[in-house]
């Protein structure tokens, strides 16, 4: 079995287990994935036009995709493709942070934020570390 090759890789690894069990626990058990979230169950007596399910559905499958794509990304130590994840996951931190901060989103999405930060972070300086050998190494 083949496993990441570099500490970069192992971030993007474990992000993309999570991210992909987490999709399946919102395609196999949406209301506990809802819990999780501090929102109410989709199974529940629900207003006719609500769409929370579908909603969690679509969400839950575009996770449990990501999640596949991070793993193969790392186990292909698919650098390039970790630099670009960074930013854009710097990016999702901030978009779930100020959505709580403004009350649209209830308080356990702060978690799914700073997950996405502190995973963000955690790549982004093992990339660094992993770079600086090779820079000190050419100009030796």
């Amino acid at each position: 079995m083949s496993m990441p090759r570099s500490a970069s890789g192992w971030t993007m690894a474990v992000f993309g287990v999570l991210a992909a069990v987490m999709g399946l626990v919102g395609l196999a058990a949406p209301d506990a994935q809802l819990a999780l979230l501090g929102l109410p169950n989709a199974s529940g007596d629900r207003p006719e036009g609500d769409h929370t399910a579908v909603f969690l559905a679509a969400s839950s499958m575009a996770a449990l995709n990501m999640g596949v794509y991070y793993v193969l990304a790392a186990l292909a130590d698919w650098r390039p493709f970790f630099r670009w994840t960074v930013p854009f996951r710097l990016l999702t931190c901030t978009v779930f942070t100020l959505l709580v901060l403004a009350g649209t989103a209830p308080g356990a999405f702060l978690g799914v934020g700073l997950w996405e930060g502190l995973g963000a972070v955690a790549t982004g300086l093992a990339l660094r570390r992993e770079k600086a050998p090779a820079a000190s190494a050419q100009t030796a």
